[in-house]
């Protein structure tokens, strides 16, 4: 899962670099004009990777602790506590250039997906149906992280647009690892996504004020049959302080037919004790129907799969029920701090498809931008789980076999503008 951008040190947009990028977006008068500011991240590193069914792979891997990324930003004073504002963020991968990534296990799906269905449809799923969407913006969308435009008043702002969803705010705040490295707790509830990270086309009504937050989201599915066919909905409600912070969260998607697909719950807290700051994140994963299955069926159905067999065989192992338990600390280590922290999702379907995940990563501060990161992860993966480990940026993807343990080691460079 990717971080927010709420701690981007942002610089005043030069001349030139309005000019270029307002050709995409905005002209540089109106830039000026709308106090835009660019903003961004760069982290590259290596990674070496263990449980791929070829063995093990090093690569150099873009977003190992946090996405690589420019933005613009702009805010305008209307008055009497009154703003106008903007954020249009972008990703890219900064070892390749391009916008989207795919994992490194391909196209392979987990065993528990697959296992016992005839071979043509098997190679549907994995080479048409479901395999070539496992990545990160595969569609290759510019504002892919997210991009709204707002009103911000004294009782709260008003957001349109791309955004982060309010369960996926708690989770980012109440991860010891932020969201980054491959021990984060996201990592193992990711094939298939035990939580909605962003929505398209919503309305986000928000709240910051002595220490107490909150949100209220509705993003319309813009279904020709109806908005709530692909909608979700979320609200959270949280404090947080230098010492102490506590919140909860929830998001509900809607499939094609406007039923109750994907919902998590999520719930942390932290408490800073000067040496250590402490984390614990819970989570209660469930999708009765899977997300994207009305549409899923209708290509299976297309490509000749009996309707019966989607319907018995497929889809019901797409549903969720998982429960995901997190704790870890930040501790300050001279110039630098070490992140630690033990993850587990208790799988309570038949496939039992349990993961527990053991993580260290330290940071060393070049600069106030620049800083030197290493991460390692041990994710043990129980009988019928294939979890590899990716990053902040990219997903790991899946173990060459059910029940295969993984590693990962991996060292980057990251460095903010």
């Amino acid at each position: 899962m990717q971080k927010s951008h709420r701690h981007l040190r942002p610089v005043r947009l030069t001349a030139l670099a309005a000019a270029v990028l307002g050709s995409v977006v905005f002209g540089a008068a109106h830039a000026q004009s709308a106090n835009v500011t660019l903003y961004g991240i760069v982290d590259v590193g290596i990674q070496h990777v263990s449980g791929l069914r070829g063995g093990s792979v090093t690569q150099v891997a873009s977003g190992i602790m946090e996405g690589s990324r420019f933005g613009l930003r702009g805010t305008e004073d209307l008055g009497n506590g009154y703003r106008a504002m903007f954020v249009a963020e972008a990703r890219f991968e900064g070892d390749t250039g391009a916008l989207g990534n795919r994992p490194a296990s391909g196209n392979q799906l987990p065993d528990r997906l697959t296992a016992g269905l005839p071979a043509s449809v098997q190679a549907a799923l994995t080479n048409v149906a479901i395999g070539p969407s496992l990545g990160v913006n595969t569609g290759n969308r510019l504002f892919d992280r997210q991009v709204f435009v707002g009103l911000v008043t004294p009782v709260g702002a008003v957001l349109m647009g791309r955004q982060y969803t309010p369960a996926f705010e708690v989770s980012n705040r109440y991860d010891a690892f932020s969201n980054g490295t491959a021990a984060s707790p996201g990592q193992i509830i990711s094939i298939p996504a035990g939580l909605d990270i962003r929505a398209d086309n919503s309305v986000l009504y928000r709240i910051e004020k002595d220490g107490f937050y909150g949100g209220l989201m509705y993003a319309a599915g813009e279904n020709a049959a109806g908005t709530n066919r692909g909608s979700l909905k979320g609200a959270n409600i949280g404090y947080q302080s230098e010492r102490f912070g506590a919140g909860i969260g929830y998001n509900e998607r809607r499939d094609g037919l406007g039923r109750k697909a994907l919902n998590t719950l999520t719930a942390g807290a932290n408490y800073n004790l000067g040496f250590a700051n402490l984390f614990g994140l819970y989570a209660i994963v469930k999708e009765p129907n899977p997300s994207s299955g009305v549409e899923l069926r209708a290509g299976l159905v297309a490509a000749g799969v009996p309707g019966t067999l989607i319907d018995t065989g497929i889809l019901p192992r797409l549903q969720q029920d998982v429960r995901l338990y997190h704790i870890g600390a930040k501790i300050p280590l001279g110039v630098g701090n070490l992140s630690v922290g033990y993850s587990k999702a208790d799988d309570r379907r038949n496939t039992d498809a349990d993961v527990q995940s053991y993580g260290a990563a330290y940071t060393y501060p070049l600069s106030k931008r620049t800083d030197l990161n290493l991460a390692i992860t041990e994710v043990k993966n129980d009988k019928n789980a294939q979890v590899l480990p990716g990053g902040n940026g990219f997903l790991g993807g899946v173990t060459g076999v059910a029940g295969q343990d993984a590693r990962s080691i991996q060292f980057s460079v990251r460095h903010r503008f």
